[in-house]
């Protein structure tokens, strides 16, 4: 799982076409969250299980060459099918699976702009890449433009959409019951995340976003990040100091007319990198997502 997670950490998390690198090596990790629910660690982003005789509710559904294996990991906990399916954003990492789950007969839910983002094709400039339009089959059936819930297992899930933040159709998953939830993207556990200003993501939204959920949340909550492992509380704190500091300094030197390679050079986030920096966004990259995201105002 290590060398796994290392191969994601060094590219383009989200792109489908990183699938080759690890095809043959990609096992899912069963995580434990509370009675009924876990998180499978994969491939791409972290996957929320709820399961039980009523059936299985997967929050993403990682790259397609993954879903046989996701399905096999769910029948070690329940003998009932997979019934649905929330993206929590539009990202192939998170919902690549859709295709095959959506063959099947699988009902997927996402957010209204995720099935306007994964209906048409896409360039991003971070990557230099065109993203084509994913097939019918892929996208969501049911969508929202707030928040919906689910009733499934003796558990109410919440599905809320936050503002803009890593993409335009982010939604925070909550388990109340289970005192767990699920951010998707807009907690990167451990690493420097992306933010993905071309297809709506907000630098200053992210922060809000994360501060959102920290306030909502208790020191026992279970915080299931969109990458990195199982977190609590304080990880998420952690997670928010280092957003709000970055974010703080590169504010202000855009405000002084500081250009791209001068905030590079300032490092405004040095004392993070050594811990958060040597994954999937650099130091360098880390800094041009914010002076991008802060210098067009968004």
């Amino acid at each position: 799982m290590t060398k796994i997670f290392a191969l994601l950490s060094a590219g383009a998390l989200w792109m489908s076409a990183a699938w080759g690198q690890f095809e043959q090596e990609a096992e899912v990790v069963t995580v434990p969250v509370a009675d009924g629910i876990h998180m499978f660690m994969a491939a791409g982003g972290n996957i929320g299980v709820l399961s039980g005789d009523d059936g299985v509710f997967l929050i993403d559904d990682q790259y397609a060459p993954m879903v046989p294996r996701i399905k096999a990991a769910a029948e070690k906990l329940t003998s009932a099918p997979v019934r649905m399916v929330v993206n929590t954003h539009w990202h192939g990492d998170h919902a690549g699976g859709n295709e095959r789950f959506g063959e099947e007969g699988v009902m997927i839910i996402a957010h209204d702009n995720v099935r306007t983002r994964l209906s048409s094709s896409h360039f991003s400039k971070f990557f230099d890449q065109e993203i084509p339009p994913s097939p019918a089959a892929a996208l969501p059936v049911i969508t929202f433009s707030d928040d919906l819930s689910v009733h499934l297992n003796g558990q109410t899930v919440r599905i809320e959409h936050v503002a803009p933040a890593h993409t335009d159709g982010d939604s925070i998953v909550w388990f109340a019951q289970a005192n767990a939830v699920h951010l998707g993207d807009v907690f990167f556990n451990g690493l420097y995340p992306f933010i993905d200003l071309d297809s709506g993501g907000n630098v200053r939204g992210m922060l809000r976003a994360a501060e959102s959920v920290l306030n909502r949340i208790d020191a026992d909550t279970k915080v299931m990040p969109g990458h990195g492992p199982l977190a609590d509380r304080a990880d998420l704190e952690a997670y928010v100091t280092v957003l709000r500091t970055s974010i703080e300094r590169v504010e202000k030197l855009v405000a002084d007319g500081k250009s791209l390679d001068e905030v590079i050079a300032a490092q405004p986030s040095a004392e993070f990198d050594a811990a958060w920096g040597q994954a999937f966004i650099k130091p360098d990259r880390w800094a041009e997502l914010l002076y991008r995201g802060l210098s067009n105002d968004q």
